[in-house]
């Protein structure tokens, strides 16, 4: 099964990127920052074992092990965009986005840390 996301044009990152740092960041580069680095933890860490969820702009399953075909998925990791970002960028790792409550996750191989940062 082909991955569902694809990463984004490196200059359309980058620009996005830019604003997101300086603080101007809008709802078009929240979703494509987020799309991109899910995109890219999906071409990384393959598999069906853990649902990587970023409301409301995507959710990806990754991560080699049991794979689940209904219901919820034996792992889950939920977080916001931002911090998402942050996290796929190393500007926040992930042990402080945890204990910060930034990011929920549950189940067994749901500790994103091998994975991050993505670029």
């Amino acid at each position: 099964m082909p991955p569902r996301l694809r990463p984004a044009d490196p200059a359309e990152v980058a620009a996005a990127l830019a604003r997101v740092q300086a603080g101007a960041p809008d709802r078009a580069d929240l979703r494509l920052l987020t799309k991109h680095f899910l995109a890219v933890l999906e071409q990384r860490a393959p598999g069906h074992s853990v649902e990587v969820r970023v409301p409301p702009y995507a959710a990806v399953q990754v991560i080699p092990g049991v794979r689940h075909t209904r219901g919820t998925p034996p792992a889950v990791v939920e977080t916001d965009a931002g911090t998402w970002i942050a996290l796929a960028t190393g500007e926040l790792a992930w042990s402080d986005a945890e204990s910060a409550g930034r990011v929920v996750a549950s189940g067994e191989r749901a500790d994103l840390t091998p994975y991050l940062p993505l670029g």
